[in-house]
């Protein structure tokens, strides 16, 4: 069975923006759209949203929304098949039901408003820490091309337990090969102040090893590659926060991972992709993988 590409909307730009990224994620999967759009009546602005959208009517419906968002995908990628469906629901509930029956799920993270942009922020961080797929969130004025990016590469980031995440670097391996473009794997490294020496002959000795550490557990989690993908490696200097938003400014798309736990009802995130989230400046794919 082909699971779609799933995406979020609300009718606002930036989601009509996450409909044509998920449009080009589709169609270099060869799997459907569905476009779904979830809210509840007694949050639901249909004049307000007439209004930001210019409409002659004094009310845009929930069904306009999304059969405008199928249009946008219909235009960019004609050939792509997409189904639509509205949900009076709360978007989060919705959007991670939706997931466990899609590839990957896309959402936006502003509206149309000031109330507006904090709930969609909010629905955003609540699907990428629960989704049972990879989420792809696209944050302000990304560039909306999943395929034929301006830089040409994907970052992933490898985290301490490499053999953890062999998912996330799966998906990462898939999304540049599917786009022909390097893979560049990224591991951030740290001395810690009480290993620094004053020693002359010993300067710059501790940094060294960290250093080669982090080359060895790039390398490692690394030997499953396949062939058919370029993979470059970086070890780098800093929190791995930092070294990954640094990583952003020349990536088409970041891939990081948010460990699942059982049992735990609470964000599942983690610091680094909590982080990335808010400051990446490419959009993020969020991968989960067990704890």
């Amino acid at each position: 069975m082909e699971l779609p590409v799933v995406v979020g909307v609300d009718g606002s730009e930036p989601s009509l923006r996450a409909a044509d990224w998920a449009a080009d994620e589709a169609a270099l999967r060869g799997v459907p759209l569905r476009v779904v759009y979830a809210c509840r009546w007694d949050r639901y602005e249909g004049a307000a949203l007439a209004r930001d959208l210019g409409s002659p009517s004094a009310e845009v419906l929930p069904q306009d929304v999304v059969a405008g968002a199928a249009r946008r995908a219909h235009a960019r990628q004609p050939e792509l098949k997409v189904t639509t469906d509205v949900a009076f629901e709360e978007p989060e509930y919705t959007l991670v039901h939706e997931s466990r029956d899609a590839s990957a799920l896309v959402v936006g993270t502003r509206g149309r408003s000031g109330v507006a942009e904090a709930l969609l922020g909010s629905v955003s961080l609540t699907v990428a820490a629960h989704a049972h797929c990879p989420v792809i969130v696209l944050r302000g004025n990304h560039d909306t091309k999943a395929a034929h990016g301006i830089h040409g590469r994907v970052v992933t980031g490898v985290g301490e337990d490499p053999d953890e995440a062999a998912a996330v670097r799966r998906f990462a391996y898939a999304e540049a090969r599917r786009r022909g473009v390097p893979l560049e794997a990224v591991r951030a490294w740290r001395c810690p102040a009480h290993e620094s020496t004053d020693h002359p002959q010993l300067v710059g000795e501790p940094a060294r090893l960290h250093a080669e550490r982090a080359e060895k557990a790039l390398a490692d989690a690394l030997r499953d590659a396949p062939p058919d993908v370029e993979v470059r490696s970086r070890a780098v200097e800093g929190p791995a926060r930092r070294v990954l938003v640094d990583a952003s400014h020349g990536a088409d798309l970041l891939v990081v991972g948010a460990q699942r736990r059982r049992g735990h009802l609470g964000l599942q995130l983690g610091r680094v992709a909590h982080a990335v989230l808010h400051q990446s400046a490419c959009p993020v794919a969020v991968v989960p993988h067990p704890a």
